[in-house]
């Protein structure tokens, strides 16, 4: 006996008003069918292996440059990364928002009006506009509050380096969203922190074997006797200090820096003689504590440079301002070199 197909019975794949069923993939893909998330995270990621890749190139360079020491605490370290990599996902994201997304909209639109299949040259010309923009307004924020202008080539650096930089996050996301709209997987974000984790990988790697097999040395202080810090300093404009063998110091010109009450240093001239001792630490010479009595100068300075180039500094205006007074020896040679 044959059962009879009831006449309202429902087909599988069809609602009640005869509609195809949409499977909730289907949905998913329909509410991003702009590719617009997938873009926005292909960027983000590009961006921040961008900034791992030159973060470790820069230290990497700097390891061998003059700088005032590494931090010697283990967990600061991996705070200052932790910290690091968090404002460098939060940039991304924000660059994202505010530049690499604009451009894309820009280029599809630039493409639609004239016409022509939106490709990666729209893109390049819509990033360099909008990094025009870009340095146009926060040029003009910091001409405002400085109430200067910049040189026109500074301008001009600051537009190219932000072009480089938004360039490569701009073209994968374009990627991206193309491959959403395709109806294809977009796993392009996933690819790009996976071949930047890689391409990180053999620059640390790089880097650790230059600075292993002693090819790139790590910057140090040069190691200074008393002998060697006695002589006559220069600051290069006309500021000297003498400081003899046996502990005098004689200032003619030095600047004397003096906290004036309104949040600077003013610079005034010391003339006159004094003492100065060296400071050690462990045994190791650091630097040297000099006094001027009759202009009341008492500063203590560190050593820097090299030992065929010493300098002698010491910090100017607030902790950790970055601003320096350096002073250099100088160099007496004999009449028969040339």
């Amino acid at each position: 006996m044959t059962q009879q197909a009831e006449p309202d019975a429902i087909s599988d794949g069809t609602t009640a008003d005869g509609a195809p069923e949409e499977s909730p993939g289907a949905s998913r893909q329909a509410a991003h069918e702009d590719g617009f998330g997938a873009a926005f995270c292909a960027s983000m990621a590009t961006l921040c292996v961008e900034a791992a890749l030159a973060g470790t190139i820069a230290v990497l360079t700097l390891l061998s440059r003059e700088h005032d020491g590494l931090p010697g605490n283990t967990l600061v370290i991996v705070a200052a990364v932790l910290v690091a990599a968090l404002l460098t996902v939060l940039i991304s994201g924000f660059v994202t928002a505010a530049a690499v997304m604009p451009a894309l909209a820009l280029a599809r639109r630039a493409a639609r009006r004239a016409g022509r299949p939106e490709g990666p040259l729209w893109v390049l010309g819509a990033v360099t506009a909008v990094s025009a923009v870009v340095v146009a307004v926060f040029g003009g924020v910091v001409a405002l509050g400085s109430l200067s202008l910049a040189p026109l080539l500074t301008y001009l650096l600051w537009w190219a380096a932000l072009t480089v930089g938004l360039l490569p996050g701009a073209l994968i996301a374009r990627v991206a969203a193309r491959r959403v709209r395709g109806g294809s997987s977009a796993r392009t974000a996933r690819r790009v922190a996976r071949d930047g984790g890689l391409a990180w990988l053999v620059v640390a790697a790089l880097g650790a074997g230059a600075y292993g097999t002693g090819l790139v040395s790590v910057y140090e202080p040069p190691r200074l006797e008393k002998s060697d810090l006695a002589g006559m300093w220069s600051d290069g404009r006309g500021g000297k200090v003498e400081l003899a063998p046996g502990g005098v110091a004689t200032a003619h010109g030095l600047d004397n820096f003096v906290w004036d009450g309104m949040g600077k240093d003013r610079a005034t001239d010391c003339d006159g003689s004094g003492t100065w001792t060296v400071v050690k630490d462990g045994g190791t010479v650091q630097g040297i504590s000099l006094r001027i009595a009759p202009c009341e100068l008492s500063r203590d300075w560190s050593v820097s440079g090299t030992e065929k180039e010493p300098r002698i500094f010491h910090e100017i205006g607030k902790p950790g301002s970055g601003k320096r007074y350096v002073l250099r020896k100088v160099v007496k040679h004999d009449k028969g070199e040339k």
